[in-house]
């Protein structure tokens, strides 16, 4: 018997010796993990510390994934979840507002170049509405180079343009959704 096969014979194999020691990837991962824990708070300094050394050390993949217990890890499918998630989420609430918008009573705009057009609760208001929500003084419209657009006169209950509150002027197109107090409409030319 040779010197090698001797050797072969005494030691057993130990399947853990024959496992891959992590990779530099494996190890940056992990630490992104360990990071985002301490970055959420799941993580005090110290734990942070002495996992971090573990990750650093660790010569197997068991090792390395019992640095990380009770953290998640975010894995590419949860990370493609996610923004999945996020998308048809996103999408929908696009869909609603369309519908909503169409919903809404048209309110025209005159053609440019016209006076200013002033909407409020106030009698010889342009746009009288007659709504406690809305002032009576709330807004006017102004002819611009290309257009028109929407001021708010320091209202009450605030005008909106597409669901943002309008703060000075706001240039407004046909399609956009604008609400007086709670009186709502939709912008189409005339």
């Amino acid at each position: 018997m040779s010197a090698r096969e001797h050797r072969t014979a005494l030691a057993p194999v130990d399947p853990a010796a024959r496992a891959a020691r992590p990779s530099e990837a494996d190890r940056e991962r992990a630490l992104d993990v360990l990071r985002a824990g301490a970055g959420d708070g799941r993580l005090s300094h110290d734990t942070f510390v002495r996992r971090m050394e573990q990750v650093l050390l660790a010569r197997t993949a068991a090792e390395l994934d019992a640095a990380l217990v009770g953290l998640p890890s975010d894995g590419r499918l949860a990370r493609f979840a996610l923004r999945a998630v996020g998308r048809l989420s996103a999408f929908t609430v696009r869909l609603r507002d369309a519908w909503q918008t169409e919903q809404l009573p048209g309110l025209t705009l005159p053609p440019p170049g016209r006076a200013p057009l002033r909407i409020g609760r106030a009698p010889g208001s342009d746009l009288r509405l007659a709504d406690d929500s809305v002032s009576r003084r709330h807004a006017e419209l102004r002819p611009a180079a290309s257009g028109w657009v929407l001021y708010d006169l320091g209202s009450t209950n605030g005008t909106h343009v597409n669901g943002h509150r309008v703060t000075g002027g706001v240039r407004v197109r046909p399609g956009d959704r604008v609400a007086f107090g709670n009186q709502a409409f939709r912008l189409a030319t005339g």
